[in-house]
């Protein structure tokens, strides 16, 4: 028994591949006996002629590799593509130093720890990287002297 013109037929009805045209085992005879589209559309109906469904990728795998470097794994030498400044460009490791810095400095200059004299001078030494971090910049300022004796860690106690 040919079924081609009718599992031809068949995809088009479905809009599908001819080999996502399932048919009924047991109602062979039926669909060699159809003809034209219309017999075909009444299979169909009637469920002798289906279309199979698409196989997709599963993405399991996927997830569960960006929950491992969500987590930080998969991370060694054996996956890096590009250097240690192309991963983490210089610019970057400046712009989040100067930042927590210039945060620091705006903080104790509008909470009166240091005027503005000091805060522009303390600034442009930033600027010129000066400080290697926040922690450097404290430490840095009070061997200056510059902040006052009730100021720990950057954060003031009772002024």
């Amino acid at each position: 028994m040919n079924l081609r013109p009718q599992r031809r037929m068949a995809a088009e009805l479905l809009k599908c591949g001819i080999n996502r045209v399932w048919i009924d085992p047991d109602r062979v005879d039926d669909v060699e006996e159809a003809a034209t589209k219309d017999d075909i559309r009444y299979l169909i109906k009637i469920g002798a002629i289906k279309a199979r469904k698409i196989k997709g990728t599963s993405r399991h795998r996927a997830r569960m590799r960006e929950i491992k470097k969500a987590k930080g794994r998969r991370r060694g030498h054996g996956s890096r593509k590009g250097r240690k400044y192309a991963r983490y460009p210089r610019k970057w490791q400046w712009m989040r130093t100067i930042r927590a810095i210039r945060r620091q400095l705006r903080e104790w200059r509008d909470s009166g720890v240091i005027d503005r004299r000091t805060y522009r001078m303390l600034y442009m030494k930033a600027k010129g990287g000066m400080f290697k971090s926040r922690a450097h910049l404290i430490v840095q300022v009070k061997t200056m002297g510059l902040l006052k004796e009730d100021v720990e860690d950057g954060k003031r106690t009772n002024v």
